[in-house]
């Protein structure tokens, strides 16, 4: 049994400011591509860099958007577009589920401008054009129509019972019973995550979601369902670990719990490579290469899901 393993880092811009603004030699000086260059070298890692179109003034008042990203490293993109590339994560950070209600030219807009910049600083094989993970994961029907409209053949989906929402906002954190609620659609629901970050595990499912006998299918395989409405594909791309969830002394059993599989994805989050971010991880970049080594001794080969369909 071939085993494959799916590696993705969502919520990245800062890459692509600093990237603009210190202007270093090449790409992979930077903080957190740097690893993940060694990580291809030494594991044969590939991994897609899941984006924000623009920075969000939650962190301060400090504008960069894609439109800004210097053009000074296309061909350094181009000649790595084998094992790294670029996706559409949401517009923004906030707000969360930016998608879960969203009609269907919000989507199609924020694809394209996605495109376009990827596309202009950093070649054509480097966007990440089928495949899809939105930001905290629920899309609204049409906002899947729009993305298959768009291109995408595959995108994530969340898995498990749904059960309504009773009203009481309470039954989620962070204000989210908000974002439920707004322009809601017949399909926006909740269930629960089952994650290791309990904050969030009473969450918000969107018309990309599998229950049942049909989630099975696409659990720890290299399998996905294909929905007849829209022609979309869906999969659970991660699944397995998310490393800034784990210490780095903590994946050897993390990813025990998955050896074995045909397929594990796994995931982490920009952030935690840069030291001015107030949940900095010193140890982000260490965790990187030990996943990509973990995995690799176990006898798992990189891909991207796209090869799927």
């Amino acid at each position: 049994m071939a085993k494959k393993t799916y590696f993705y880092i969502d919520d990245v811009i800062w890459v692509f400011r600093d990237l603009t603004r210190q202007r270093p030699a090449c790409l992979f000086d930077q903080c957190l591509l740097k690893p993940l260059k060694e990580a291809h070298d030494k594991y044969g890692l590939k991994v897609v860099l899941n984006a924000f179109y623009q920075t969000d003034n939650y962190y301060g008042n400090d504008e960069f958007s894609l439109a800004d990203m210097t053009d000074a490293y296309k061909d350094q993109w181009e000649e790595a577009s084998d094992w790294l590339r670029i996706g559409l994560h949401a517009r923004q950070e906030f707000p969360d589920y930016p998608y879960v209600n969203a009609s269907y030219e919000q989507v199609k807009q924020d694809f394209e401008n996605m495109k376009r910049e990827v596309q202009r600083f950093a070649g054509d094989k480097t966007f990440s054009c089928s495949v899809y993970n939105p930001h905290w994961n629920p899309v609204s029907k049409a906002g899947v129509q729009a993305l298959y409209d768009c291109g995408v053949r595959l995108m994530s989906a969340t898995l498990g019972p749904r059960h309504p929402y009773t009203g009481d906002p309470s039954t989620l954190p962070y204000g989210h019973a908000a974002r439920l609620l707004l322009n809601r659609q017949p399909e926006t629901m909740l269930y629960r995550r089952g994650t290791l970050n309990k904050a969030i595990d009473s969450s918000i499912c969107g018309y990309n979601h599998l229950t049942g006998d049909v989630e099975d299918l696409v659990k720890n395989t290299l399998a996905y369902v294909t929905d007849e409405d829209t022609g979309m594909h869906y999969k659970r791309l991660c699944g397995g670990p998310t490393l800034n969830l784990s210490s780095t002394e903590g994946l050897e059993e993390e990813f025990s719990k998955y050896l074995g599989n045909e397929y594990i994805g796994y995931a982490s989050h920009e952030q935690y490579s840069f030291p001015d971010y107030f949940a900095y991880q010193p140890e982000h970049n260490e965790k990187i290469l030990e996943a990509a080594r973990i995995l690799s001794q176990a006898g798992y080969t990189y891909f991207f899901v796209d090869e799927l369909v």
